[in-house]
Formats: C-alpha cells, structure tokens, sequence
C-alpha cells in the first residue's frame, strides 16, 4: 500500500488537533468570510464531529483506504452537470489556499459549500454569477501532498 495513503489517519488527528489550537482564529476567518445568512451556528462542530467519526469507523485500519465525504486533505472531482465536465479541488487550509492551482481554502465559498458532501450528491453551488449544478464524482485522500509543501518552506 502507498505510504501517502498510511499517512491519512495521522493527518486527521493532526487536523483534529490544528482546529482546536487555532479555534479563534479559525471562527474569526470563518465569520468574516462567510454572509450571515450562510452561516452555520455549530460548523466547527460538525465538521470536527465528522472526522472523529471517520477515524472511529477506520480505527481498526492502519489507514483510511476511502473517503466517502470532502474532508480537508482531499481532492474532490466535481462533475458540472450542464457543462458535463470536471474540476477538481483540493480543500485545505486558508494558508495553503492556491485557487489558480486548485487548491481552495475549506472556509472560501466554493470550499464550504462541497466540505463534507459525499460522493454522487447533486448540489446547486452558489458562485459570484448565480447557481450551477455539481455533482460530486470523486474523493481521494491528498493530504501528503501539505506535508511535501511544508518540507519545501
């Protein structure tokens, strides 16, 4: 098996513990990025409560071999309904945020809309010009992909 993808449970605990260390900071950016009425009152919540789960579901595993939901660390291939043609996006953090690269921030508007949707959901993605028609196609783990940028810095 890949070492990249033995990587992922430790990515998760490390995410885990990066949400709580910077909280603040993280619910500043949060509601300053986010208009009121998209705002979800427990959002940090959720999404920690989502990636307890996955590691509970995957603690027999020596790693998370699928993932059925965007989590930060991957890349989510999107299917543009009217178009039919794909993009994909990786979700990670504000500081790791590169749009032209396709690396988007979990806290842009395009990135909360897909964290935590799940492999073949239809959803309306709201964009600056209206709403356009996703389906999520594909999720894969990339979160070695931040260990080789931090290594690089």
């Amino acid at each position: 098996m890949n070492h990249k993808v033995h990587q992922s449970k430790d990515y998760f605990v490390q995410q885990l513990n990066y949400i709580d260390e910077n909280i603040i900071e993280l619910t500043d950016l949060y509601i300053s990025s986010t208009p009121m009425q998209e705002r979800l009152k427990h959002y940090f919540n959720i999404y920690v409560l989502e990636v307890e789960n996955l590691l509970k579901i995957n603690q027999k595993n020596d790693f998370i071999s699928s993932f059925p939901k965007v989590f930060i660390g991957t890349k989510v291939t999107v299917l543009y309904d009217e178009e039919n043609e794909t993009e994909d996006y990786v979700i990670c953090y504000p500081e790791q945020s590169d749009p032209d690269s396709g690396f988007i921030s979990f806290l842009s508007p395009v990135g909360r809309q897909l964290l935590l949707k799940n492999i073949g959901e239809k959803i309306s993605l709201k964009i600056p010009t209206g709403n356009i028609f996703v389906t999520i196609k594909e999720i894969s783990f990339v979160g070695h992909l931040f260990e080789l940028e931090r290594k690089k810095a």
